[in-house]
């Protein structure tokens, strides 16, 4: 059989800002026999998406719906107590129907304890079942463009990874196996700690030359250019208007929420105090975004609004004409 003609029943859990344009790409990309059962607890979300395609995309009335209806299930949610209401829910879960040779999918960022709670369960009463965690990287950007990185929690002997790597390029780039079970989530909270903190240096950085007289377009290609670079600075400027595509340039309104980050920042530092990991600017960056994520001049913007809430010039274009 070949790969394609194995997803031909696949069922998305979750149509967030992540999850909405990774199933587009998968609607628009699987062969043409092949259906999507969708599942969120928003319905508009669901209406908007089944029609836009119509004849692919179907919608299921719970999780357990979807399950029941599919061979394959991703899902893409918040938070950890979502993934465990949409798997373990007594009533409308994923686990309340028989999943025996089904493979799961959850590319949620959430801390791994739960992540390990629900495969321990699928593991449990359907041993036939496989379940891996499967965190993205890339952003909402990233997920429209189909560039998005998956960290696989499995090694690179796993016997479903060519299986799951087809799948995956239909969304996105790069497919990196981590090694085994919750290690795509604890590879995807080191990344997105590395990610939030460049981000707060990125602005205070742009932040201090600015105010010294620097237009923010030169500093950008300093950092560019010597050993300061970083895609954040590249492709996510926090300073609007010097990168045209970056969240930043259209008001921080489509990105990566700062409350996400906040989230994400928070399990990665409870995670390095778990595992004996000294990380000095741990704390405090919690604290940046946490004081972000409450700011009503912030909040529900992209997490590189950073730069609004350490007190970076915005209007920088106007004053450098006035000068």
């Amino acid at each position: 059989m070949s790969k394609s003609r194995e997803f031909e029943k696949l069922g998305f859990i979750g149509l967030g800002a992540m999850g909405k344009p990774m199933l587009s790409h998968l609607a628009r990309k699987l062969p043409p026999e092949s259906r999507i059962w969708v599942y969120d607890v928003v319905e508009q979300m669901m209406d908007d998406i089944c029609a836009e395609f119509p004849d692919r995309v179907l919608r299921g009335k719970s999780a357990k719906d979807v399950a029941q209806k599919v061979d394959t299930i991703m899902t893409m949610v918040p938070e950890g107590s979502h993934v465990r209401s949409v798997y373990l829910d007594p009533d409308n879960g994923v686990c309340n129907t028989d999943i025996s040779n089904k493979l799961l999918i959850d590319c949620s960022t959430i801390d791994t304890a739960t992540s390990l709670a629900v495969k321990e369960h699928i593991a449990e009463n359907f041993p036939s079942a496989s379940f891996y965690d499967s965190p993205v990287s890339g952003g909402v950007v990233g997920a429209i463009k189909g560039t998005i990185a998956f960290f696989l929690g499995c090694a690179e002997s796993d016997p479903n990874l060519q299986r799951l790597t087809y799948l995956m390029k239909l969304m996105g780039g790069q497919i990196i196996p981590c090694g085994g079970p919750s290690l795509g989530l604890a590879a995807k909270l080191s990344n997105n700690y590395l990610s939030g903190v460049i981000a707060i240096a990125c602005s205070e950085a742009f932040d201090m030359g600015m105010r010294s007289g620097l237009d923010p377009r030169t500093l950008a290609k300093v950092y560019a250019a010597g050993t300061a670079q970083n895609a954040i600075c590249d492709k996510f400027c926090p300073v609007p208007h010097v990168y045209s595509e970056a969240p930043s340039s259209g008001g921080w309104k489509q990105g990566f929420k700062v409350q996400l980050m906040r989230k994400d920042f928070g399990l990665a530092v409870d995670m390095a105090k778990r595992v004996g990991s000294r990380n000095v600017l741990g704390d405090i960056g919690l604290e940046t975004y946490d004081g972000a994520a409450n700011d009503p001049r912030c909040r529900d913007l992209d997490s590189r609004v950073v730069y609004r809430y350490l007190g970076g010039e915005e209007d920088w274009q106007s004053k450098l004409n006035d000068a």
